[in-house]
């Protein structure tokens, strides 16, 4: 695709990088910012670099917040003797939409997968594991894609887990094995939480 200037084609490669977005679409999107004044698109690129400069990522959960602790783990009227264990920030959002867990949330950032190269040291087991002895944790959800990977964590931590004395399950298979916990659709995403049942009945 050959364009009539330099900085509209710099502006079409950033933008093409970004997940989803081929040269086409990036082409109509710069385009559009084009036809915006000035000042809409300063406001724009001000919210996406104080984004990027200005998230942090909450001490205890590793969610995203705008300050140390995020607003999840600061509401004291969510159960905090709960932890939902997930894989990364898009499934705390799916699960918040469902409206049925008012716990609180632990962010791996990821899953074992040692054919793409992750490991355990890659993810926050290890800040989990020390929340749980530290904290009075009654129930530790596993809501983790159902697949080999989600499967392999899960058994992970338990293990390193040993005897613990908390409650320890996951979310039910009304997700089928293999599929992406962000993709559910909230009718399916909340019955599986509410019926929610003991870890060992999927990991041995």
């Amino acid at each position: 695709m050959e364009l009539p200037s330099a900085l509209l084609e710099n502006a079409v490669n950033e933008f093409s990088k970004l997940p989803g977005i081929g040269k086409k679409s990036a082409l109509r999107l710069v385009l559009y910012l084009l036809k915006q004044d000035t000042a809409s698109v300063a406001t724009f690129s001000e919210a996406i670099t104080r984004m990027r400069n200005d998230i942090k990522f909450c001490q205890r959960c590793r969610n995203i917040s705008d300050a140390d602790i995020c607003a999840i783990c600061a509401n004291s009227m969510r159960n905090n003797h709960q932890i939902c264990v997930v894989e990364n920030i898009r499934d705390v959002i799916a699960i918040e939409s469902t409206q049925q867990f008012n716990g609180t949330y632990h962010v791996l950032g990821g899953i074992i997968s040692p054919l793409d190269g992750i490991g355990p040291d890659q993810l926050s087991i290890e800040s989990l594991v020390q929340r749980i002895k530290n904290e009075e944790t009654e129930e530790l959800i596993f809501a983790l894609s159902p697949n080999i990977q989600g499967d392999t964590t899960i058994y992970y931590i338990q293990k390193k887990l040993g005897e613990c004395s908390c409650k320890i399950s996951t979310i039910s298979r009304g997700i089928a094995f293999g599929g992406e916990l962000e993709y559910a659709d909230e009718l399916t995403l909340a019955r599986s939480i509410a019926n929610r049942v003991p870890a060992n009945s999927f990991i041995k």
